[in-house]
């Protein structure tokens, strides 16, 4: 059906949607929108942050349901991002609405508007596109009728983008099938020409393509090597308490962001985590900070793309991400209504580890491939992920995210019927693993690239930044405002020693034995209420800043545990108060290390002025804890190993002590061990979590 495009009305839908009478189209936005509405092909929009990109879609969308024709498809991958996409459409006078894992008791509601054409635009994530009920309720509904297919953020499609989401590759897949003359529009804010060339391959034919300029003249880049995190918490104290308005700080990994948010917490600033674990919190934090009733969020990439606050005043970054492109997202959320704003990066020694395990472990290795696959050749009825982590000697996420990306594959060695997965008649074929050797080779440069930007003068940064995304660095102007001082205040970085010498990290007690139960035991099911271990506390995380390094010295090079991580467990345990109080103190016993966990509990107990009683004992040698990678493998491998020694058991509450936590299982055993022979409550402290699980 032909449609006539009507600027006038673009135009007034323009005012409306942001809110000013005056507002007037930026260089490309009518043009793309005409582009659209029009039907003259397929567009590629790559426009830096903040241009509007978000305005063309709803514009374009708009405008075709005005003229009777059907909904609209958006892809997008954030649950914030869709939030402010619903946002910003309503305000447009769109009818939009979301089905993602957010929001399932909607689903059926929403199913029915659409069912009734009420429905304007639809925001789904590529997730849903795996969903055999979203493709068989919803999109086989509404095939036929869609006016336009949207794809945000695009270079998610792209083998070469940065923030390569498994399921973009189901797109590829349906744009194949789409007729030749449904309006299809893609939008990102970063691709290098790599990207560019992937995406016109993947959305052709005739892909067109509007590129504009990636300058930020608004933005004050800065780098600041500060290598421990005591230092990098000290600047933080002292300079947001200088830096006007409000904004965002980055952090690698969730662990990182909730203790940045604590420490700035107890040096009086309003401030809050955001991450993937937030949960239902998540869209009264984005609110706080677009109503600047909090100083900053302390975030993850969960809050990344397409989170729009405007006059958002500054960007930090607490470690160096690991890639240009995802860098220069992260920043885009700075400045986009304000002349300036800051965007500091500072750099420490542990980035290089972190974003490296993000690199090494975002493909499966083919020894993990081939566990899986041998599992489920021995399975003829199929697995679930229970039964495959019951088999497998690997962890939940490795299981989940090789099952992820075997299925994605065309065509695909495995296929799911209902809960289960089975093997198919296709074999993995070894353009699988290059394309795996292909990615993690290029994003290793990526993160050696990042490296050469955190060196740069004041000054060069954007320069390189919009060289690196393979635009044009010529018409770069000098920062708008001066630097930030780099310097740290010896005094503070003192008392965030302190602070992370103080964090205690919770252990949560487990309340169900795993699947299968324990044979060893004879128990299966819930555990028994009286016999749980009640929740304890970790003194740090291994290896990380505050006490982790010395615990780590403690265990392999010194074969004792320090004096003062004894006293500092002997302040966490004042601290925490448990109650009723600890009548005496025991121990986890080991065969590999059998005096080194006894030696601190005896002088745990004697800083306690508590009573030492070793009442445990292994009954043989199981591999440890660290090499079991799942909680399935963990509880098999410590059931039956662990039992009382025949010395009397204590009645009262008992702190039950062992050097290393990971699955909790140990600590489980011992406490229902220790409770069934009559001691009291059982307290469990342990010097330090592992930290693989980040």
């Amino acid at each position: 059906m032909p449609v006539a495009y009507d600027p006038e009305r673009a135009l007034a839908l323009l005012r409306i949607g942001s809110g000013r009478a005056d507002a007037g189209f930026r260089d490309g936005q009518d043009k793309a929108i005409h582009h659209i509405v029009d039907g003259r092909g397929r567009l590629l929009v790559v426009q830096k942050t903040g241009w509007g990109k978000s305005f063309v879609y709803f514009i374009a969308t708009k405008l075709l349901r005005e003229q009777d024709l059907g909904p609209v498809l958006l892809v997008s991958p954030l649950l914030a991002l869709m939030r402010n996409q619903i946002a910003a459409a309503e305000r447009m006078g769109l009818r939009a609405a979301t089905i993602n894992s957010d929001n399932v008791d909607d689903w059926n509601q929403v199913e029915a508007r659409l069912a009734r054409d009420e429905v304007d635009i639809l925001l789904i994530s590529p997730e849903r596109l795996a969903n055999e009920r979203f493709r068989t309720r919803v999109l086989a509904g509404i095939a036929a009728r869609i006016s336009m297919l949207v794809i945000d953020e695009a270079h998610c499609i792209s083998d070469w983008g940065h923030d390569f989401r498994p399921h973009y590759r189901l797109l590829e897949r349906i744009v194949r099938t789409l007729p030749p003359n449904l309006r299809l529009l893609a939008t990102t804010a970063t691709a290098n020409n790599r990207v560019m060339e992937d995406l016109a391959a993947v959305l052709g034919p005739g892909l067109d393509v509007s590129r504009g300029d990636l300058n930020r003249t608004s933005l004050s880049l800065q780098t600041i090597p500060l290598p421990s995190q005591a230092e990098r918490l000290a600047w933080l104290a002292r300079q947001l308490a200088t830096l006007r308005g409000h904004g965002i700080i980055y952090a690698l990994t969730v662990r990182d962001a909730n203790q940045v948010a604590l420490w700035l917490k107890t040096r009086g600033f309003n401030v809050e985590a955001y991450t993937g674990e937030t949960g239902d919190r998540r869209p009264d934090l984005e609110q706080a900070l677009l109503d600047n009733r909090v100083k900053a969020l302390v975030a993850t990439t969960a809050l990344g793309m397409g989170y729009d606050k405007p006059d958002l005043a500054f960007v930090i970054h607490y470690q160096t991400p690991g890639s240009v492109v995802a860098y220069y997202q992260q920043v885009g959320r700075a400045g986009r209504a304000l002349d300036k704003a800051y965007a500091v990066l500072l750099s420490g020694r542990e980035e290089a580890d972190i974003t490296g395990w993000f690199i090494q472990s975002a493909f499966p290795s083919r020894r993990e491939v081939a566990c899986v696959l041998d599992a489920l050749e021995d399975a003829e009825d199929g697995l679930s992920v229970p039964d495959l982590l019951a088999r497998v000697n690997l962890s939940k996420g490795r299981v989940e995210r090789t099952i992820a990306l075997l299925s994605l594959e065309s065509p695909a060695p495995i296929a799911r019927q209902g809960s289960r997965w089975q093997l198919t008649a296709a074999t993995l074929g070894e353009a699988f693993w290059a394309r795996a050797e292909r990615l993690t080779n290029l994003r290793h440069v990526e993160q050696r690239q990042m490296q050469d930007y955190v060196r740069l003068p004041f000054g060069a940064h954007m320069a390189f930044l919009i060289k690196a995304l393979d635009g044009d660095p010529g018409q770069i102007e000098p920062p708008v405002l001066p630097p930030l001082p780099t310097d740290v205040d010896e005094t503070l970085v003192r008392e965030a020693v302190a602070f992370l010498r103080r964090t205690s990290l919770p252990i949560p007690p487990r309340k169900k034995w795993p699947d299968g139960g324990m044979p060893g035991y004879r128990v299966r099911g819930n555990i028994a209420a009286s016999r749980q271990m009640q929740p304890g506390k970790a003194l740090c995380v291994w290896g990380d800043a505050g006490w982790g390094g010395l615990v780590r010295h403690g265990k392999y090079r010194d074969r004792r545990f320090a004096d003062d991580l004894v006293a500092a467990c002997a302040r966490m345990i004042l601290d925490w108060n448990p109650q009723p109080r600890p009548a005496w103190v025991t121990c986890v016993p080991s065969l590999r290390h059998p005096d080194l966990v006894p030696d601190v509990a005896k002088r745990l107990a004697d800083a306690l002025s508590l009573p030492f009683h070793a009442v445990l004992a292994k009954t043989d040698d199981r591999p440890e804890q660290k090499a079991m990678a799942n909680s399935t493998q963990q509880a098999r491998n410590i059931d039956g190993s662990l039992a009382l020694n025949g010395q009397p058991v204590p009645k009262g509450p008992v702190i039950l002590v062992d050097d290393m936590v990971d699955s909790r299982w140990t600590l489980a055993i011992a406490a229902w061990l220790l409770r069934g022979a009559g001691s009291g409550e059982v307290w469990p402290l342990a010097l330090s979590q592992t930290g693989h699980e980040e």
